[in-house]
């Protein structure tokens, strides 16, 4: 029996970004990730890459997913501002299908971080589930240009019962965790995001980094090959200006992954 789907209204959430110099509030922010904050179809004010949702047609609910990245490298994007950048793949968060009416508020992740506090770049690695707050993994080191694998996966279907491995491939360092978690296993999502930054000034969805091309590559949805296709991708765009400015690529020849471009309105398919 499919499990009824718990759904959140779509809004258009428009809010400061927070970022400041070496020494300001920003620097002791906390960092959270969020479920996908959409402007309208594809489009969204926190996430880009790719998302699957159970709606579509074909697809069903989602009880596991893998992905493979190399870390990208951050830089400063504007002189005096912190920024911040997720690399991650999860299941729960995303759009319940391509028109993105509807959305998902469960969400079970784990990524990279790519930050640039104080001018200087800032790599870990991290898992989470929301609500709870995001638990850095102090005993996985992370630099650009590391390879990366995720495995998330329900340990028996229905059980709320999670497994979460992340491995660094380069430095063969492995952390797992098994979780409870209530999901609606509504999507599964291949993204970068800018998250959501709460300090003692303001919050809101941080400023973004410069950051070299992301490439996601065989990626599984429900152990199979995810069949990615160009409607399921987001682009993260401005919410006051409505300018985009981060994007994905079309999905690569074999449809298990693309490449994500910051600071860019096109991106290349990457070879695989």
């Amino acid at each position: 029996m499919r499990r009824l789907l718990v759904v959140v209204p779509v809004l258009a959430l428009s809010v400061a970004l927070v970022g400041g110099p070496s020494g300001t509030a920003a620097e002791k922010a906390v960092v959270r990730h969020s479920p996908i904050a959409v402007l309208k179809a594809s489009q969204s004010t926190n996430w880009w890459g790719y998302n699957q949702g159970v709606l579509e047609p074909g697809k069903s609910a989602f009880h596991s997913v893998t992905a493979n990245w190399t870390v990208p490298r951050a830089s400063q994007h504007k002189k005096g501002e912190d920024e911040y950048s997720s690399t991650w793949a999860g299941i729960g968060g995303g759009c319940l299908d391509t028109s993105c009416t509807a959305t998902d508020n469960t969400l079970i992740q784990a990524g990279t971080e790519q930050d640039v506090i104080g001018g200087k770049p800032e790599y870990s690695a991290w898992w989470e589930i929301i609500p709870a707050p995001g638990i850095t993994i102090t005993s996985m080191k992370v630099v650009p240009g590391d390879r990366m694998h995720l495995d998330i996966h329900e340990v028996v279907t229905n059980s709320e019962v999670w497994s979460i491995t992340l491995t660094n491939v380069s430095r063969r360092q492995t952390f797992s965790q098994t979780v409870p978690y209530a999901s609606t296993y509504g999507t599964a999502e291949w993204v970068n995001e800018t998250p959501l930054i709460i300090g003692t000034d303001s919050t809101g969805f941080a400023a973004l980094p410069n950051l070299t091309k992301t490439v996601f590559d065989l990626g599984t949805a429900n152990g199979a090959n995810p069949g990615l296709v160009s409607p399921e991708a987001i682009d993260l765009v401005n919410a006051d200006s409505g300018n985009v400015y981060a994007v994905p690529s079309a999905p690569d020849r074999d449809t298990d992954g693309a490449g994500l471009c910051a600071w860019a309105t096109s991106c290349t398919v990457p070879s695989s």
